[in-house]
């Protein structure tokens, strides 16, 4: 028996529109063109990519609200267009935004609503609500109308909704999307507490930072096609294993500074930009010991007037490899 929660194989998923009224003309455009990956069981698997890029719509299809044009998607073992019913029966969802949930009712009420609508028996509901609002943390707030909520509790009562009939697999689609960070910050300790529940969890985020935080593996995807996938340390290493140098620095000093850290060898990068009235400079090399070691000369005669040393962020990758650079 496979260990993997999801299996997607050869996904492609393109959409026909009329162009026009009355010219009968039709357009068609590929959102999803061919991809595959699995996700393991009790994994925390990440979709990254900008806007566009086809994950909500790789979502889509998983959660059996989009049928595949062509390809094959298992998930937990069972097939997402012959098995609709019995997927949908163990998979919960949520997707950006306020929308799915009732202004006017207390977030106890909501749950009480949904649990309704998955079948729950009473006793059982009552049970799993007071559990889902104790895991999102807004038992103390579920008598209050859902309208009253921040953006950040509507988006933890979302997740206590998906979770409500006890599902093995979660779909978050950019959850924290519109969340100030306070909110953000909460949620991502809640999905967090997901693993230790042993539920596996796919993400699609474009926040580098959660991402990294938060994900075992990260697929990266770009115009409808996966481009790389991998551990965040794995994607890391294999973009550049440099250290970067952000040096501000006075102006009279920048090209002593320049000259002096070009001997020290030719794999080094300078990138200069306006901090006024210093220079911001962006060092990157593969020898940070003796960038260092200089750099001691300019900071002990009061010259720098900032400094940070920092190894590559999944920032730093995402924008290489979605722009096909390796720095």
């Amino acid at each position: 028996m496979s260990n993997n929660a999801i299996e997607v194989n050869q996904l492609h998923k393109e959409f026909t529109t009329r162009v026009g009224f009355w010219s009968g003309r039709r357009k068609t455009t590929v959102a999803v063109e061919d991809i595959s990956f699995n996700v393991h069981q009790g994994e925390l698997f990440g979709l990254l990519g900008p806007n566009g890029a086809g994950k909500t719509t790789t979502t889509k299809v998983l959660s059996t609200l989009l049928l595949p044009t062509r390809g094959s998607v298992r998930v937990l073992g069972m097939d997402v267009v012959t098995e609709t019913r019995t997927v949908r029966k163990r998979i919960g969802f949520t997707f950006g935004g306020a929308r799915g949930l009732y202004g006017r009712l207390s977030g106890h009420d909501n749950l009480r609503y949904f649990a309704e609508l998955y079948g729950l028996e009473p006793a059982l509901a009552r049970k799993r609500i007071a559990e889902m609002l104790e895991v999102v943390d807004l038992t103390e707030r579920r008598n209050d109308r859902v309208e009253n909520y921040s953006s950040g509790m509507v988006q933890r009562l979302h997740l206590a909704r998906a979770l409500l009939h006890d599902p093995e697999l979660i779909y978050l689609d950019e959850p924290t999307v519109g969340i100030d960070p306070v909110g953000a910050r909460e949620l991502r300790q809640t999905i967090k507490n997901l693993i230790a529940l042993k539920k596996t969890i796919l993400l699609t985020t474009h926040y580098m930072a959660e991402a990294e935080e938060l994900c075992d593996r990260i697929a990266i995807i770009n115009h409808g096609r996966i481009i790389a996938l991998d551990t965040p340390a794995s994607l890391k290493r294999q973009v550049s294993g440099d250290t970067i140098f952000e040096i501000e620095i006075d102006a009279a000093l920048l090209d002593e500074l320049q000259r002096q850290l070009q001997l020290i060898n030719h794999r080094l990068t300078i990138q200069v930009s306006e901090a006024y009235p210093n220079k911001k400079v962006n060092v990157r090399t593969d020898q940070p010991e003796a960038v260092l070691k200089y750099l001691t000369l300019f900071i002990s005669s009061g010259h720098v007037h900032g400094l940070e040393v920092r190894n590559h962020s999944l920032e730093d990758v995402y924008v290489s490899i979605i722009q096909g650079k390796q720095e």
